[in-house]
């Protein structure tokens, strides 16, 4: 899923000095608050200092250890309900996918609570099956992806959405496969970096911001 820089005189790039500022500290250091929706892990690696670089380090080797969770954020020039609605509505998704992975889904999927699943159509002709395990409408949104009808691997896509006042929202795109346990996934798990993220990330801010 992807989001757009945000017009005007901020353009909203992120500053590569910072490998991945959050909603918590939006390129600034602060004390780190537990996010429930985190395994242990993952919020064990961000309360350290220095942490949040080592987290959302997108290059891992297999012979690197520790949490596995890449993320990205960005100000986008839109309401938070409008961007959510670009997210948590499946058909619209593969408008703004910026790894252009995502085919088609069918209308009338539109998630509402967590538990619903919505299946999607891969650029390959395969067909996932998305199990949402977090939603805050207009705030944020998560799935763990599987093949249909299969165990889930245990990798995660996650949206976070946080105002900043009229018509700004700070949005966050995270993957964590912290819990992946299917070896044949690993290679493209370890190649999905913050440049993949951000791509999606950006051309949704552009879409956003141009129906705006």
């Amino acid at each position: 899923m992807t989001t757009s820089p945000a017009s005007g005189a901020d353009t909203g790039t992120p500053d590569a000095s910072i490998p991945c500022p959050g909603p918590w500290g939006r390129g600034t250091e602060s004390a780190y608050q537990p996010r429930p929706w985190l395994s242990a892990s993952a919020n064990d690696a961000l309360s350290g200092d220095g942490s949040r670089a080592r987290l959302y380090d997108g290059a891992m080797t297999a012979e690197q250890d520790g949490p596995r969770v890449v993320s990205v954020s960005r100000e986008i020039a839109a309401a938070p309900e409008r961007i959510f609605e670009l997210i948590a509505d499946p058909a619209k998704q593969p408008s703004w996918d910026g790894n252009d992975n995502l085919s088609e889904a069918q209308a009338g999927q539109r998630v509402r609570q967590a538990g619903d699943v919505f299946r999607m159509t891969l650029t390959t002709g395969s067909v996932r099956e998305n199990h949402v395990v977090e939603f805050e409408e207009a705030r944020r949104i998560a799935w763990h992806p599987s093949e249909v009808g299969r165990r889930q691997p245990g990798h995660l896509w996650r949206w976070e959405l946080e105002p900043l006042g009229e018509s700004r929202t700070l949005v966050t795109h995270t993957y964590d496969w912290t819990l992946l346990t299917d070896g044949n996934r690993l290679p493209r798990a370890r190649s999905t970096t913050p440049e993949k993220l951000r791509a999606s990330l950006d051309r949704l801010a552009a879409f956003a911001e141009e129906t705006h």
